[in-house]
């Protein structure tokens, strides 16, 4: 007895696949990354890279809305591995990393190379580049 469900039209809707491929990589990362979600490292790398961001700059940058940020950051700061800086104009907080969110994510950077390893392993390197470039023009 065959229990397998006929697919009908979903084999051929990108968002469905789209949505097999996250759950999959999510899952995967989840193992991989213990502690942290694939957003909250997101949010490290990109402070990582731009010292000094605002929340509102982070926030547009990762298309979430800003009070939702705000309460993100508080997490991340309750963690510290996040600090808030008065800014340049005074009315504004930079973002930095502390040397606990830097600490943390190196050995995440570390296991997530892994992961990403895993996920693309029935992928060639440039079907792997293709693969991104094809996701960045859908996320626009």
């Amino acid at each position: 007895m065959n229990s397998a469900l006929r697919q009908g039209a979903l084999p051929d809707l990108l968002g469905y696949r789209l949505r097999l491929a996250q759950q999959a990589a999510f899952r995967d990362f989840a193992a991989s990354v213990q502690g942290l979600s694939p957003g909250r490292v997101g949010l490290l790398i990109l402070i990582d890279a731009n010292p000094g961001v605002t929340q509102s700059r982070l926030a547009e940058a990762v298309r979430r809305d800003r009070s939702t940020m705000v309460g993100v950051v508080d997490q991340l700061e309750g963690k510290r591995l996040v600090e808030r800086r008065q800014g340049d104009d005074r009315r504004t907080n930079g973002l930095w990393l502390t040397r606990a969110g830097r600490a943390l994510l190196a050995r995440a950077l570390r296991r997530i190379a892994q992961h990403e390893r895993r996920i693309a392993s029935r992928l060639s390197a440039a079907e792997r580049h293709r693969l991104l470039q094809l996701l960045g023009k859908i996320s626009g």
